[in-house]
C-alpha cells in the first residue's frame, strides 16, 4: 500500500467527493484506492478506472495525466486541440502566470466538448476553486476531476474499438503511476 495517497481506501475518496458518485456507478469498498482502480479496469465498465484516477489525483497532476493522455492521441485530434494542449502544458509549468490562465481560460471557453477542451476547463475549475478558497467557499458545478475524466473519456472514444481497452489499460496505469509518485511526494 503506498502511504502518501490523499485517499487509503476507495471508501475514502467517495467520504471526500460527492461528486465521484455521481460519475460512476460502483460501489465504493475499503479496498486500498490503488487496488480498487485496477479491480474497476477488470470490471463490466472499465472507463470507470479512468474516472477513479481523476478524482484520485490532486487537480495539478489529473490535469497533467489528461494532458499526457491526449498527447497520446495527437493523431486522432483536431489542431485546435493540438494547440489547447501546448497551452495547457505551458500553464502546468507555470500555473501561477497570468497570461498562461487567460489563455487556457480562452480555450475552454472556445473549445468546449473537445478532449482537449474538457482538459483546459478542468484548468479554468482549479484555478476557480483555488481562488475560492482564498476567498471564502463558492458552489461550483463541478470539479476539475469531473473535467478531467470527460476529456481523457471523449479522446477515448476516437480510439478504433479494437484497441480501446489496451489504451484505456495504458491510460490507467499511467494514472495509477502518477498517483504512487504524487504519493511518494507527499510522505
Amino acid at each position: 500500500m503506498v502511504n502518501g495517497l490523499r485517499f487509503q481506501t476507495a471508501r475514502d475518496l467517495f467520504a471526500a467527493n460527492s461528486a465521484v458518485a455521481r460519475d460512476m456507478t460502483a460501489v465504493p469498498t475499503d479496498q486500498p484506492s490503488l487496488e480498487f482502480c485496477r479491480r474497476l479496469m477488470a470490471g463490466r465498465i472499465p472507463e470507470e478506472a479512468i474516472t477513479f484516477c481523476a478524482y484520485l489525483l490532486p487537480d495539478r497532476a489529473a490535469i497533467w495525466w489528461g494532458h499526457e493522455c491526449l498527447d497520446h492521441l495527437t493523431e486522432l485530434l483536431e489542431e485546435e486541440d493540438l494547440e489547447t494542449l501546448a497551452l495547457i502544458q505551458d500553464w502546468v509549468g507555470e500555473p501561477g502566470n497570468a497570461s498562461r490562465r487567460a489563455a487556457v481560460a480562452e480555450a475552454a471557453m472556445a473549445r468546449q466538448q473537445t478532449p482537449a477542451g474538457w482538459i483546459a476547463l478542468a484548468v479554468q475549475r482549479h484555478v476557480n476553486d483555488s481562488a475560492d478558497q482564498a476567498n471564502g467557499p463558492r458552489l461550483r458545478p463541478l470539479p476539475a476531476a469531473h473535467a478531467v475524466n470527460a476529456g481523457i473519456l471523449a479522446g477515448l472514444a476516437r480510439v478504433a474499438v479494437a484497441d480501446r481497452f489496451s489504451v484505456l489499460t495504458a491510460f490507467v496505469e499511467m494514472g495509477i503511476h502518477l498517483a504512487e509518485t504524487e504519493a511518494l511526494r507527499r510522505a
